[in-house]
């Protein structure tokens, strides 16, 4: 079992953690906030616009089971690339479109999901490639928000199973049953 880690963010990180929670492959999804200024900021403080972090998931996945360029290509079809910081309904920096990648190797795969994310796209990509950043995880009540208080929730309810239907369409065989 190879273990590897990904961080990106694609608008509001209870939605993103949500699509990538239901993939084979993946041991665990964390939300967190990274890119900006403000130490170990809070969700109020992101959620202000004033701190430059964007809403990200960490993601630790087995490469001998899924590799990154599968679940890059997840991640663009799960989300609109190109829309400026914003996310339907969210609107401002926290919630860009960006990729961190943890080694050259990583902005290399990264620079390749772009080409290939623009490919099928009718407006032009705005994800960004940042950092490096400083990871700090989101409150304890942030993590799997969508297993618990999300399915009561009624933005989650109205954007979450969306994408998971997206992700199941075009990805069935790497998705838990």
């Amino acid at each position: 079992m190879a273990q590897a880690q990904a961080i990106f963010a694609g608008g509001c990180f209870w939605c993103t953690e949500a699509v990538f929670q239901d993939v084979i492959g993946v041991s665990s999804v964390e939300s967190g906030y990274l890119g900006g200024h403000t130490v170990n900021p809070t969700y109020k403080q992101v959620c202000s616009g004033t701190t430059g972090h964007a809403e990200g998931i960490r993601v630790t996945f087995d490469t001998d089971v899924i590799d990154l360029a599968t679940l890059l290509d997840m991640f663009f079809a799960t989300h609109d690339p190109t829309q400026l910081n914003r996310q339907g309904n969210d609107v401002g920096t926290q919630y860009r479109s960006a990729l961190f990648p943890l080694d050259d190797a990583q902005r290399a795969e990264f620079e390749a999901a772009i080409a290939r994310a623009a490919k099928t796209w009718p407006a032009p990509i705005v994800t960004t490639i940042e950092g490096p950043a400083t990871w700090y995880p989101a409150e304890d009540y942030h993590q799997e928000y969508w297993d618990g208080e999300g399915q009561r929730n009624p933005y989650c309810i109205a954007v979450i199973p969306p994408k998971l239907a997206k992700l199941r369409k075009s990805f069935s065989a790497q998705v838990k049953a």
